[in-house]
């Protein structure tokens, strides 16, 4: 994903990348050029990078997954320092079909039965995908329901009639599938799909580069806080 990102920001006129670091480097160096810093490293490095933003008064963008509780507190506990971006999925499409979601749960309401279906790469090891739990989450939201409760993941044997108001997942694993995403929304005598399709890791790139020109933007007039790309995007 660094290289994604720098082979993203190299041709963009408003960029300038003043530093590259891997594991194990030190941040400190380059801190006080950077006007953001952006993480996609691994979770136990993300707080101690937070750390040096904060006190330097650099902005960040952040998007590392796999936190600790306690890890995420002590990140969080920064925002009253420096203004962050964080996000587990930086697609610009994907995040807008979050937001399509929960607007089409609202609208169309209980009486449509909602599947969420997504594909990825033989490798992935998890299911169903973090994203196809956070548009399961948007369309709970959506509806007023609690994704705990109401989340059905897996279905096999003898199950008997769907029961209402809950949400469905599937997964599917093969080839070289980056990531596909699709909201089913099953009526009487009509049906409305939502979907995505991620054909490279670009457009997450693209994605952190513009979280990463919101934060600037944010660090320059002096505001702090934190931040999705539900705000980056303009969908809050």
């Amino acid at each position: 994903m660094g290289q994604t990102l720098v082979a993203c920001a190299e041709p963009n006129p408003e960029l300038q990348i003043v530093g590259q670091i891997d594991l194990g480097d030190d941040l400190l160096p380059l801190i006080k050029e950077a006007d953001v810093v952006v993480d996609f490293s691994f979770h136990d490095a993300t707080a101690r990078f937070a750390s040096i933003c904060a006190e330097h008064k650099r902005a960040l963008v952040i998007g590392t997954t796999g936190h600790s509780d306690a890890e995420k507190s002590q990140i969080s506990n920064l925002k009253s320092r420096i203004p962050m971006v964080w996000a587990s999925n930086y697609s610009t499409g994907v995040n807008t079909l979050f937001w399509l979601t929960r607007k089409a749960a609202e609208i169309l309401g209980p009486n449509f039965d909602l599947e969420i279906v997504e594909m990825h790469h033989r490798h992935k090891v998890d299911a169903p995908s973090g994203t196809a739990l956070l548009l399961g989450d948007a369309a709970a939201k959506g509806l007023g329901r609690d994704l705990k409760n109401d989340g059905v993941f897996g279905r096999d044997g003898v199950t008997g009639e769907r029961k209402p108001g809950t949400i469905g997942f599937a997964s599917s694993r093969g080839g070289d599938v980056v990531g596909d995403h699709s909201v089913i929304f099953a009526g009487a005598g009509e049906r409305l799909e939502l979907t995505h399709r991620a054909g490279s890791r670009a457009n997450f790139a693209q994605g952190a580069l513009r979280a990463a020109r919101f934060v600037a933007a944010k660090r320059a007039e002096g505001t702090k806080g934190l931040f999705d790309m539900q705000d980056v995007l303009g969908l809050r």
